[in-house]
């Protein structure tokens, strides 16, 4: 199977150990893994900010860039979204460009989704000994409806304690340009996360997009919390030594 990597922005630039790890489990599932090196910001943040003309431009360049790919996969629920979005931005387009983003977004597909669903895999061979606690972004919930793919996947983790995080799906205070925008409403937002995973007594987080993880680990490291925060595809890819 050919997929190709749909990296995103903060992958890309602070957690680029999170691309070679989905790199190296797609790899392992006999999958064969492209980049096309053309792609870029999916446009989301423009988007957020209402400069849908704007946006427009960055989804044809990002349409051409994937437009031979037989899947795309991206390590965020909330990037892929943005792919799916790309249908209602063209809507209203008289060419083309409508069925190719129809086309681009029925391809696209957020990491532990395109394992489960696509690949029918649940177990990847993982082992990790830690006590873990997973976060659910939004978007990934909301807008793709991924919520089971990823508690599917690290029930088969080898080792992995896990325990549930109260109130999972809300909101971490992320949301891209909210947490500047609306600072002092996001670090209580955060402030809580933080509160519920100390609950859990877990060690680790988890999660499935990079937004979160990095806004959930910088407030984490500010208040000084020993808690690691780790992406799904950084703990499916531990191996047993």
């Amino acid at each position: 199977m050919k997929v190709s990597l749909f990296i995103t922005c903060l992958a890309d630039v602070f957690y680029p150990n999170v691309g070679k790890d989905v790199v190296e489990v797609l790899e392992r599932l006999r999958c064969t893994v492209d980049f096309p090196a053309s792609q870029t910001c999916c446009g989301q943040p423009a988007f957020n900010s209402g400069y849908h003309k704007e946006t427009k431009e960055v989804a044809k360049k990002m349409i051409r860039a994937f437009e031979h790919s037989e899947y795309v996969v991206a390590p965020s629920g909330s990037c892929a979204a943005m792919l799916h979005e790309y249908p209602h931005l063209f809507k209203d387009d008289s060419g083309v460009w409508l069925k190719r983003a129809e086309e681009l977004a029925a391809k696209t597909y957020e990491f532990t989704q395109f394992l489960v669903d696509v690949l029918g895999v649940e177990g990847v061979g993982a082992a990790c000994e830690a006590k873990a606690t997973f976060h659910s972004s939004c978007h990934m919930t909301r807008l793709l409806g991924v919520k089971d793919a990823p508690m599917k996947l690290l029930k088969q983790v080898e080792g992995l304690d896990y325990t549930e995080l109260p109130g999972r799906e809300t909101c971490c205070g992320f949301g891209g340009t909210f947490s500047v925008k609306m600072k002092p409403i996001s670090e209580q937002m955060v402030d809580e996360k933080i509160a519920h995973i100390e609950e859990t007594g877990s060690n680790v987080l988890i999660g499935a997009d990079c937004g979160c993880l990095m806004n959930i680990s910088g407030r984490l490291e500010r208040l000084g919390k020993p808690v690691q925060v780790k992406h799904i595809a950084e703990i499916l890819n531990q191996q047993k030594v």
